[in-house]
């Protein structure tokens, strides 16, 4: 009898299943239903208008008049389109992995235990939620300028000051210094890391009486490969589109001499100064190749240096 029962349960649950599994997805549908709207309005769409504006010649007060090529074509043979490039590329060869190494020299600092680590750690983190805002690039304008803080510091040890941001040679190098100050994330994500990795292969290796240094190079650095992978992706996606604070130092113009003329600031000029709609968007896709191009030659060469615990690849 009670072997009875429980078929006649299982056949009820048999029964039930589909029109279970169907309400189910339609929750799930549901609830998808305004990210979805989001995708499609604000992210494929304008996607997809982007595309076809670039083959056009458009200034937003007429229709779109299709010119194949022609914008690429112009584009590299546009001086301030090199300029921008040159200014764009030179910044994140030097402020990601300027940006990096701080994250990760601070991040194992505060992996140690001391009094008010917290508090340390909010500190370090701070700059990056207000990094990005335009107080903080207008207050940078101002800590660099010919009467800012800078200037008055080396002027207490009777060194000349000048301004910074007024000078081609260092405008571009305030703004790195800004970037790379900006490492609170990054910090936080390798502190996460270094807390996984077993305490036990620190105490085998002091042990066998390793060094500091090979103990952070056979063992540090290889547990934390994925982490730093990770971080290399995402800060290598984000310096490409460098803007707010390079158009308040700039005041908009990618001065001095082009020398803060990021490749977005150009894009903005462009599309919304010059109303070269088409131009700009041609801009937009060849920056977005550019940034799947550099993050494919990541995942590339991730082969070879980053290791996981399970001796697998990526």
């Amino acid at each position: 009898m009670q072997q009875t029962a429980n078929a006649n349960e299982v056949k009820l649950t048999k029964k039930k299943s589909p029109s279970s599994a169907r309400k189910q997805a339609i929750a799930a549908y549901a609830f998808l239903i305004p990210w979805l709207i989001g995708f499609f309005g604000l992210v494929l769409g304008p996607m997809i208008s982007s595309l076809y504006l670039s083959f056009t010649k458009f200034d937003l007060l007429s229709a779109p008049k299709w010119v194949g090529l022609d914008n690429f074509i112009t584009m590299f043979q546009d001086d301030r389109w090199i300029a921008a490039a040159k200014v764009t590329l030179t910044f994140v060869v030097v402020a990601v992995p300027t940006q990096l190494i701080a994250a990760l020299l601070v991040a194992i600092l505060l992996n140690k235990k001391m009094a008010g680590i917290g508090i340390y750690r909010t500190t370090y983190y701070l700059p990056s939620l207000l990094g990005g805002s335009v107080a903080i690039a207008i207050l940078w304008k101002n800590l660099f300028g010919m009467d800012g803080l800078i200037n008055q510091v080396l002027a207490f040890f009777g060194i000349q000051g000048q301004g910074w941001i007024a000078h081609p040679d260092y405008a571009l190098g305030t703004i790195i210094i800004l970037a790379t100050w900006q490492f609170g994330a990054s910090m936080v994500i390798f502190l996460a890391g270094l807390k996984q990795i077993p305490k036990e292969l620190y105490e085998a290796a002091a042990v066998d009486g390793a060094k500091k240094s090979q103990i952070f190079f056979k063992i540090t650095m290889p547990l934390l490969s994925p982490v730093i992978f990770f971080n290399l992706v995402m800060e290598l996606i984000k310096s490409f589109q460098v803007f707010t604070s390079a158009f308040i130092i700039s005041e908009g113009t990618g001065g001095p001499i082009n020398s803060t003329l990021f490749y977005t600031l150009y894009l903005y000029q462009k599309g919304f100064t010059q109303f070269e709609m088409g131009y700009a968007s041609a801009m937009a896709w060849v920056l977005v190749f550019v940034i799947g191009v550099m993050t494919l030659l990541v995942f590339m060469t991730s082969k070879f240096w980053v290791h996981y615990e399970d001796g697998g690849k990526l």
